[in-house]
């Protein structure tokens, strides 16, 4: 099955529910991370800048940008499946292109591909305000099994 413009499998507040209840670490020190939208296998997230995420040097850090690449695309996987919540990262692979500005951090995920036990999926990362990607993310997400067949 391919993605297309099918209705989210849940809204922007039944994903604030589940992830604060089913995730409660992701802002256990203070809101860190906000979902801003989400399709059916589509999202669009946002790591709020704060001196945790830094590297030496002053730069948001690969695992910070890793992080939030990996927690978007589980946000547009469950748009599509619905809560799900031991879907887990088979494979992430990210290109840093430049370095990201010291302010928040946005990430625009789609899913390519939609099957019964995978899924295949692309985020972009951006700095806020900026057009030109910092960095680019594929990833590779497995889906359990539904209970009921």
């Amino acid at each position: 099955m391919t993605v297309d413009a099918k209705s989210p499998a849940m809204s922007l507040a039944d994903m604030d529910a589940f992830l604060d209840r089913d995730f409660p670490q992701l802002n256990r020190d203070g809101r860190a991370y906000v979902v801003e939208a989400v399709g059916y296998g589509t999202s669009r997230m946002r790591m709020l800048y704060h001196e945790r995420h830094l590297r030496p040097g002053g730069t948001i850090s690969g695992p910070a940008m890793m992080g939030l690449a990996d927690l978007a695309f589980y946000v547009a996987i469950l748009g599509a499946i619905g809560p799900v919540a031991l879907a887990v990262t088979t494979n992430l692979s990210i290109n840093f292109l430049r370095k990201p500005g010291r302010r928040d951090l946005i990430a625009d995920c789609r899913m390519l591909k939609l099957g019964k036990r995978l899924a295949v999926g692309e985020v972009l990362l951006f700095s806020d305000g900026e057009e030109e990607p910092s960095a680019h993310v594929t990833g590779t997400y497995s889906i359990p099994p539904r209970a009921n067949g």
